[in-house]
């Protein structure tokens, strides 16, 4: 991968929203995103999993209407990683995967450690993160920590 970290932001989040947030989220992800489209970021990073990625990527694709020259980059764990979704889920991933501008495997198949090393790799391409966090524990909280530890500006989305 060879994008400039400067011009590059990731996603982090749960992958359950409730629906009363979902709303909100959306508007305030496409806000977030036109903020740093506007600051000069042209590459956006996400992890392709259920929840606040698949929200934040379609953001992206939408947006990629009015500003052409970004990239949806999207970072999967493992090739299989959508193999117990639900059918509805699956469709929606393979459109996304269709859609992105670059795709990139962390992992050949799922291990306990490859969600983690997704996680590290969009931090350390990237030089913000933009996260949506509600709870104190999970992917999305280890990536925000590792991403204060590495000195990313991180954007938090709240409902």
């Amino acid at each position: 991968m060879t994008y400039d970290i400067e011009k590059t932001c990731c996603f982090t989040g749960h992958r359950i929203i409730p629906q009363k947030d979902r709303s909100f989220l959306e508007k305030e992800t496409e806000k977030v995103c036109i903020s740093l489209i506007e600051k000069g970021y042209e590459n956006f990073i996400a992890g392709g999993a259920l929840g606040f990625d698949t929200l934040a990527e379609k953001c992206v694709l939408k947006l990629k209407e009015k500003y052409p020259n970004i990239k949806l980059i999207l970072t999967i764990p493992c090739k299989d990683q959508h193999k117990n979704w639900t059918q509805k889920d699956k469709a929606v991933y393979e459109e996304i995967l269709s859609l992105a501008d670059d795709k990139i495997y962390v992992s050949e198949f799922y291990s306990p450690e490859c969600m983690k090393k997704r996680n590290r790799f969009m931090v350390d391409h990237s030089s913000a993160v933009v996260a949506y966090i509600t709870k104190v524990t999970g992917g999305a909280v280890y990536t925000v920590t590792y991403g204060v530890e590495k000195g990313r500006e991180i954007i938090f989305i709240r409902p």
